[in-house]
């Protein structure tokens, strides 16, 4: 039962990869940002029939799945040689992007705390994801939630765009051009497409920066709890709760480099796992399109928006003059 209902998005989501991939081959485009724009195009342009919408909804599974298997290909030796900066650089992001958003949504704008609190785990953490797990530690109403969302995924919309434009403007190194994205870039998504949209290099640098970020939702859910908790708005989390917002795949994927960089893969075994992912990602991004709706962005308030981009601007340019410097 469950198979037939999900069987039909399914096989728009391959049929979609197939025709990115092929597209892809004859204007000489990126497949990644394709496949997102053939899924932008569906739900914009044709409408998505609701028979269809289970299946798609899946592409979060398989961007999960293409993550772990990407562990494959990374060093262990190659982040460990240039990682500490790099993880030092993300927490210290992470957290001056929190703050920054606070201090805005608070002070300037006069937001309410909740609101400001979405938009803050959003945009330091891992967008939407962060946005739903912190909403349900300090008891956010619906309508925040939801203006705290759809201005993250107005933002992922643009930065899929904007991000590989100045990358090519400036000339960035795929270390540098990754590491940027997974330090500043809001959701998973939208960082691995724009990261392999660069190069190989540049998809792998941003896939561990984004994934680094990503493990720090139960440090700032358990935070956010405690505030609130405390001024009598908000919850505990239990540990179950936690541990359904952890991004499970970060463990498979260093699992599975892991055991790539101790040599128990074959070369051939490296290339399928290589072509497998490449294929995942192809669906997922698919799938990613179709939840940039239109009528969802147009709904986003301006000063969250306002908010956001500010935030996002600082948290840019200091990451890639921090980057620069590095590297």
């Amino acid at each position: 039962m469950v198979v037939r209902r999900l069987l039909p998005g399914f096989v728009a989501l391959c049929l979609g990869a197939l025709l990115a991939r092929a597209l892809a081959q004859s204007l000489g485009f990126n497949r990644l940002l394709l496949a997102i724009a053939l899924g932008f195009a569906a739900t914009n342009v044709v409408g998505i029939p609701t028979r269809l919408e289970p299946g798609l909804a899946t592409h979060n599974l398989w961007l999960g799945a293409g993550i772990v298997l990407m562990g494959a290909s990374i060093s262990v030796d190659t982040v460990l040689a240039v990682g500490g900066p790099v993880f030092l650089l993300v927490i210290v992001a992470a957290a001056l992007s929190l703050l920054f958003v606070e201090l805005l949504a608070r002070i300037v704008f006069g937001l309410t705390e909740r609101l400001g609190s979405l938009l803050a785990a959003g945009a330091s953490i891992c967008g939407v994801s962060a946005v739903v797990a912190v909403a349900g530690a300090i008891s956010a109403r619906e309508d925040q939630i939801a203006y705290a969302a759809a201005t993250v995924l107005l933002f992922d919309a643009i930065t899929i765009v904007v991000y590989p434009i100045v990358g090519d403007l400036l000339d960035l190194s795929g270390t540098v051009f990754g590491i940027w994205a997974g330090v500043s870039m809001f959701s998973t998504g939208p960082v691995v497409a724009v990261g392999f949209a660069h190069s190989e290099v540049a998809g792998q640098w941003a896939t561990m920066t984004k994934l680094s970020r990503n493990a720090l939702i139960g440090v700032v859910v358990l935070a956010y709890a405690g505030y609130y908790s405390r001024s009598g708005g908000g919850s505990r989390p239990s540990f179950r709760t936690l541990w359904d917002e952890f991004p499970t795949f970060v463990l498979g994927f260093f699992a599975v480099a892991l055991v790539a960089s101790a040599g128990l893969f074959s070369a051939a075994q490296q290339a399928s796992i290589e072509r497998a992912y490449d294929w995942l990602f192809a669906l997922a991004f698919v799938g990613l399109g179709t939840e940039i709706r239109l009528g969802n962005l147009r709904a986003t308030g301006l000063v969250p928006a306002l908010v956001v981009l500010l935030a996002l601007l600082a948290s840019s340019a200091l990451s890639l003059t921090a980057l620069l410097v590095l590297f």
